[in-house]
């Protein structure tokens, strides 16, 4: 999956959206001085950020199985301690943080349950564990006029919506089998501006997650019709592209 990729190239696809994402978690999560956070799957840092802004550099840590963005990570915050690790596979000993959170990653887990459970051992019990994954289910995420657009062409395009959690409800599902209690689901939103078609299209050339992929592996021919669907679909910038993500903070 593409995400073998650079930071640059995450943050002009994702992270624009990522950023408002992680300002609304870290609201929700209430963090207090003191506290110790685990940010799992942390890509470029658009969620680190705002933990290290909340509680200093030392008391947070951050894992990614991506060489490239844990590389990024460790240039962009001095002192933090970075892994390269998976999310069903944390270095850490029980109980170590306050709160863990896995924004935008449980979809591309190969076993959520177990990710999950693994996020929860690393929280200490009372502790938070919380997790976010873009409605693609009901279509609201940031690549729905993309894969809208394929599917006009190709109704077997793989539009994500098929994954653990993205659909209404799913997540709940995982974090109870995971153990976790007093969940509470929320919805949370982000919105991102286009100058225009080009400035849209272009962060589909890069590379990044499914949708990269998919675009990598056209020919030239079906790429231009693809293009052409989206830019029918979308009307003429500048234009916003808004976004829900399906949000639970649980309890270990």
């Amino acid at each position: 999956m593409g995400f073998s990729v650079s930071a640059d190239a995450y943050g002009a696809f994702m992270g624009r959206y990522a950023e408002p994402l992680a300002d609304a978690t870290v609201a929700e999560l209430q963090l207090r001085a003191g506290q110790r956070a685990l940010d799992v799957g942390a890509g470029p840092g658009a969620l680190t950020a705002r933990l290290v802004s909340a509680l200093g550099v030392h008391a947070v840590a951050a894992v990614d199985p991506s060489e490239t963005f844990v590389a990024a990570l460790r240039a962009r915050f001095p002192g933090l301690r970075v892994e390269c690790t998976t999310a069903d596979r944390l270095r850490f000993p029980d109980a170590s943080f306050d709160t863990t959170v896995a924004q935008l990653v449980v979809h591309f887990m190969p076993d959520p349950v177990r990710g999950l459970t693994e996020m929860a051992r690393v929280t200490r019990p009372g502790g938070q564990v919380a997790a976010s994954v873009w409605d693609f289910g009901g279509g609201r995420h940031p690549l729905g006029v993309f894969w809208r657009a394929a599917k006009d062409l190709d109704p077997d395009a793989p539009d994500e919506s098929d994954l653990p959690g993205t659909r209404d409800g799913q997540l709940v599902a995982l974090f109870t089998q995971a153990g976790l209690h007093d969940l509470r689901p929320l919805t949370l939103p982000s919105t991102r501006t286009f100058a225009g078609f080009e400035q849209w299209w272009e962060m589909f050339e890069l590379g990044v997650g499914p949708a990269g992929d998919y675009v990598a592996a056209l020919d030239a021919v079906t790429k231009q019709r693809l293009r052409t669907r989206c830019a029918e679909l979308l009307p003429a910038g500048p234009f916003d592209i808004d976004a829900v993500a399906w949000t639970v903070i649980g309890r270990r």
